[in-house]
């Protein structure tokens, strides 16, 4: 008895390639997306005078470099940065390993209250985080955080989307059969999310921990009530810039453009992880 071939659809097999419209739209949403950056660029580089003139100026100018020393020494950007690189790096490595571990019980372990507790995590998200704001506040009087770190950090360790975020994923991505395999194989749940898990949640940890990381890097509303000038983060340490009667845009942009620089290094090095788990997750969803 001879099995039947399998018919395959006209085309099906071959690499899909891009005509001269392809290239075209996407050359135009390129040059669109890396304007803003280019722009920051030109208007770091040119004095206060030149930026306001019309039009515009659109080629850089020669004073980059005294405009970054300026920015850099008109406020406290150097701690700026340290700091900044500590709240988002320490926000981001909790709110994935947090995140992961109760997406992961919410997905596959079964316990009583499991769909409340759920829906009471996704309803948090639709409340808006200023009417916390000032019993945060208060309470970070009392313990003495003002003005610290520590103030910024906790109260954003674990975040609502991201608990979400990792249970979808695990939901479809995360073979059920592997954690019976485990068990009766004798492992803990520890051990199971530690071996079998967090492999598999890695695409979408590394999504979550840029998303994450870029959020915090970027907030102001928080760290802008419970940080001052002394002990900035980058985004407070950019509302001190330029300020006089006259506005020194110029400086200001600079110093917008040394707050950005990092997340772009950032991007370098996590780029491909990034990448690699949108397109799994769009792939397994």
């Amino acid at each position: 008895m001879t099995t039947p071939a399998l018919r395959l659809r006209p085309g099906a097999g071959r690499q899909l390639h891009g005509g001269p419209v392809t290239f075209v739209v996407l050359a135009v949403a390129a040059i669109v997306s890396l304007f803003p950056l280019y722009w920051t660029v030109v208007a770091a580089s040119t004095s206060n005078n030149r930026i306001t003139r019309t039009p515009p100026p659109l080629v850089p100018g020669a004073n980059l470099a005294h405009n970054l020393k300026e920015a850099y020494t008109q406020v406290h950007m150097g701690t700026a940065l340290v700091n900044t690189f500590f709240v988002a790096g320490s926000v981001a490595l909790a709110t994935v390993l947090f995140a992961t571990l109760a997406g992961f019980a919410f997905a596959k372990l079964r316990f009583k209250g499991r769909s409340l507790l759920l829906m009471l995590v996704i309803g948090t998200m639709m409340v808006p985080p200023q009417l916390g704001v000032v019993p945060l506040f208060m309470l970070m009087g009392d313990l003495g955080w003002s003005n610290q770190l520590q103030a910024v950090v906790l109260p954003t360790l674990v975040s609502a989307f991201g608990v979400f975020f990792m249970r979808q994923y695990l939901a479809e991505a995360l073979p059920t059969e592997l954690i019976e395999a485990a068990r009766v194989d004798g492992a803990h749940s520890l051990r199971i999310f530690w071996h079998v898990v967090l492999p598999v949640a890695r695409p979408a940890m590394a999504v979550l921990g840029m998303l994450t990381f870029v959020q915090s890097w970027n907030d102001l509303f928080w760290p802008m009530i419970v940080l001052n000038g002394d002990n900035p983060t980058v985004q407070v340490a950019l509302s001190e810039l330029g300020q006089g009667y006259v506005p020194d845009r110029s400086v200001i942009m600079a110093g917008a453009l040394l707050g950005t620089l990092p997340l772009l290094l950032v991007f370098v090095v996590l780029g491909r992880q990034i990448v690699g788990g949108i397109m799994q997750g769009a792939v397994k969803g």
